[in-house]
């Protein structure tokens, strides 16, 4: 088929589908001679599952790695970590080797930018322990004040709902007690950092200042919270995203996140 005959076919214009290949590498259409693009029943049934995440309310980052992965990532198979959920779902994401007085750098950013900018953002933060945890609770209660709702990850002893944030235990030998992350899904102040440290104390982490991409990991924090504390009742759900991306708001957003790391790291 040609890339109209699948635009009528799916409802997904001719457009959008030359942009989803571009940005995601999906779908993957076969070609002639000439270069143009023909696609088979599988590409169709591929996108219309697409759409469908997307109508469930998935991001299009997550709904493409869903599909992907042939339905791993729906509520009864979930990510083990914010981390592993964030590079399955958007594989393009660069991945840096970072020492912690760098990951602290770029959380405090990241907080610092939520503080400044975001209204009613949606937050998750994995801490891996509560000494650490502890140390934080003086932003976070801050963050949490103006916040929506919070999902907080660390060895609690328990879960619990507590002062406006969920607090999840993890327990031990779970992925998640090796993540450090911080997720701001908000309007004008989206960013997500995501980690997971390594033997020799440094972490593989990725960082981005996408909309889509927070939006994306703030779901996944969402399903492990419903995981590890099925007892407890989480906030309602996600108010709709924003639609497309905004390149230039996006560079905008990195180079705050970046300079303001830049000043922590310089002191």
């Amino acid at each position: 088929m040609t890339i109209s005959a699948v635009a009528a076919r799916t409802g997904v214009g001719v457009p959008t589908l030359r942009a989803w290949e571009q940005r995601f590498g999906f779908p993957q259409p076969g070609r002639l001679a000439g270069g143009h693009r023909r696609y088979d029943e599988a590409d169709v049934t591929d996108i219309l599952r697409v759409v469908a995440e997307r109508e469930a309310g998935r991001s299009l980052e997550t709904a493409i790695g869903v599909v992907r992965q042939g339905g791993r990532g729906r509520d009864d198979e979930i990510d083990r970590s914010v981390f592993s959920g964030l590079r399955r779902a958007r594989p393009d994401l660069a991945v840096h080797v970072l020492h912690r007085h760098t990951m602290l750098a770029l959380s405090r950013a990241i907080e610092d930018e939520c503080l400044a900018h975001a209204g009613r953002p949606w937050l998750v933060a994995a801490f891996q322990t509560r000494v650490a945890y502890a140390q934080a609770r003086g932003r976070w209660d801050d963050l949490i004040d103006t916040a929506a709702h919070a999902i907080v990850f660390a060895d609690f002893a328990r879960s619990r709902l507590r002062a406006g944030r969920l607090e999840v235990a993890v327990p031990a030998g779970d992925p998640l007690r090796r993540e450090w992350s911080v997720v701001c899904d908000a309007p004008g102040a989206a960013a997500v950092l995501a980690g997971w440290e390594r033997p020799d104390g440094r972490f593989e982490a990725v960082w981005t200042a996408e909309a889509d991409a927070a939006r994306t990991a703030d779901e996944i924090g969402r399903r492990l919270a419903a995981h590890h504390a099925p007892g407890l009742a989480l906030p309602g759900p996600l108010p709709a995203a924003v639609p497309g991306h905004d390149p230039i708001e996006t560079v905008r957003r990195t180079t705050a996140l970046a300079n303001r790391a830049v000043a922590y790291l310089d002191r």
